[in-house]
């Protein structure tokens, strides 16, 4: 089957057909339009012992007024301000490095650097504080 969709790269809108040749694809995907999902068959339980259960997150507040935070789960590459600097709202503060794509921390308002919370090099999750503006 083949379907058509309209993707915009860098600002240059491109129309691209695909085809899906996998067996059964009918199986994977909802119809379009269609909110149903199937559902996966059930793994045979394990007569085992149990799998280990995976560390729970440290719990974060909400972003406070002046806090940057980070839009997706990645590492930080560069931290562009020091404490201390003024920012205007639109400048670049950081940028988070995910699956070779670098994206840029914008500062959503004007403010003085209070203190910054990661160093490049640093794991950081989304919503995760990486500087606070005062």
């Amino acid at each position: 089957m083949e379907k058509k969709f309209r993707i915009t790269v860098d600002g240059n809108p491109y129309v691209v057909t695909v085809e899906d040749i996998s067996e059964g694809a009918s199986l994977l995907y909802p119809e379009p339009g269609s909110m149903t999902v199937p559902t996966a068959k059930a793994a045979p339980a394990a007569s085992a012992a149990p799998a280990p259960k995976a560390a729970a997150a440290p719990a974060r507040g909400p972003a406070g007024d002046g806090d940057v935070v980070s839009s997706l789960a990645g590492v930080v590459e560069s931290v562009a301000v020091s404490v201390g600097q003024s920012v205007a709202q639109g400048d670049k503060v950081a940028t988070v490095e995910a699956m070779k794509m670098k994206t840029p921390i914008i500062a959503h308002r004007a403010g003085k650097v209070a203190s910054i919370a990661v160093k490049p090099g640093d794991p950081v999750e989304p919503g995760q504080t990486l500087l606070v503006l005062g």
